[in-house]
Parts: C-alpha cells; structure tokens; sequence
C-alpha cells in the first residue's frame, strides 16, 4: 500500500488520496482534471482502469503466484479467469484509444498512470500486450516513455 507521510508526520494512505494531495499542492500539470466535466471525465477513466484493468491483474498475480502461496489463500482459477479478464480489458482499451492520445483524451492524468502500472504489474502474472493491439502499443510506447514513469 502506498503512504506518504506528512511534514507534519501525519500519513495519508491510497494511491488517488496521495494524488488528490499532491495536486492540490503543486496543481500543474494537472492529472485530474482543471474543470468539474473534465475532472468527472478522468475520474470515470480511472475507475475504469483501476477495476478493469487493475484490479484483474492483480487478482491474477495474488492467485497464482508462487510467491504467494502459502501465504494467502490462493484459488487458481479464479486468478485464471482474472488473467483473462485483464486481457479482454485491453481488447477494450485499445478500440477506446483510437483516436485519441491518452486514456481519458488529449491529456496525460491519472487514469494513464494508474493504466501503466497495471500493465507493468501485469506482466507478473503473464497478462502482456498483444501486438496487435495497435492503439494500446502506441499509447505504452508514449507513455512509458515519459520520464516520470521511470521514476
């Protein structure tokens, strides 16, 4: 779980909590949104891509990875079916992606952040982006390309 601990040695918890903080703070570039239509626009793209696409990969990995068995309890199949949940998540992703740049339109937000980390974290438990799909293999290339996303 990511937390970010406060000058005043408080913590905040949760990934979009944290990002809600932190651009409140320092509001450009801004990832969620400069007005109420767009900021509803990403936070409807975010979701869809933390319980689409997030959550499946992770699913996947807590349910079949060796690294948690025996610590949690595992049922295979289930991280089967969320293998191939996430991997029908980015059929989705990429007829979405046309035309346009990034996953909530024509700016990088959070919901490419959070789609990121899916992908990467996916590729634990074998979820990978088929080369054919074209728009997701554009969007990956730009946006894991960014410097940030190094970070």
């Amino acid at each position: 779980m990511p937390v970010l601990e406060l000058d005043d040695g408080s913590y905040l918890a949760e990934t979009v909590a944290i990002c809600r903080y932190i651009e409140a703070l320092h509001p450009e570039p801004c990832l969620m949104g400069d007005d109420a239509r767009s900021a509803a626009e990403i936070e409807m793209w975010q979701r869809r891509m933390e319980f689409g696409l997030l959550l499946s990969a992770a699913q996947a990995f807590r349910n079949t990875s060796e690294f948690f068995k025996g610590r949690i309890p595992q049922v295979p199949e289930y991280g089967e079916v969320s293998r191939k949940a996430a991997l029908k998540h980015l059929e989705w992703m990429d007829r979405e992606l046309s035309g346009r740049e990034f996953v909530a339109g024509d700016a990088y937000s959070i919901a490419d952040i959070t789609a990121l980390c899916a992908i990467d974290f996916g590729r634990a438990a074998e979820i990978e982006v088929d080369p054919k799909l074209e728009q997701v293999t554009r969007w990956y290339g730009s946006v894991s390309s960014r410097p940030s996303a190094g970070a």
